[in-house]
């Protein structure tokens, strides 16, 4: 069995790297800095699906991605959760948070619709990010 991204995921996500274990990919919604990481393991749903050596490379990697947020955005609180309810592939969610923030202090999801970041808003986003992406980053888009 092959690692394939939930279609779900991949409609609503935008790859940023590659890591080790997982995507790293940002949730298309501009209202908040939003990173997913998805492990690329064939039938993950679930944190006791992978591994003792995956699970503590996940860690690394949820790690990696909050201190990204808090280096890029110098957020007010980080939200990271592993949900799955709609999506059943697992995947972590890391949230920079703000008090000024659309949702807060609610949790983002169903608040309010999502808003779908422009390219420039994309650009912009990216451009934040890359001078804090860890060394093991192996993909970086063009």
């Amino acid at each position: 069995m092959n690692f394939q991204l939930d279609p779900r995921l991949d409609a609503d996500t935008r790859l940023i790297a590659q890591w080790p274990l997982s995507e790293l990919r940002l949730m298309d919604d501009a209202q908040y800095p939003w990173l997913i990481l998805v492990p690329r393991i064939p039938g993950a749903r679930e944190l006791i699906d992978l591994g003792d050596a995956e699970r503590a490379q996940l860690q690394q990697e949820i790690d990696a991605a909050a201190h990204l947020l808090r280096q890029a955005f110098s957020p007010d609180k980080l939200n990271i959760a592993a949900l799955g309810n709609v999506v059943e592939q697992l995947h972590v969610h890391i949230i920079a948070r703000f008090r000024s923030d659309a949702a807060w202090p609610r949790p983002v999801w169903g608040v309010h619709p999502v808003k779908p970041r422009s390219q420039d808003e994309l650009a912009t986003f990216q451009a934040r990010l890359m001078p804090h992406l860890p060394s093991f980053a192996t993909e970086k888009p063009a």
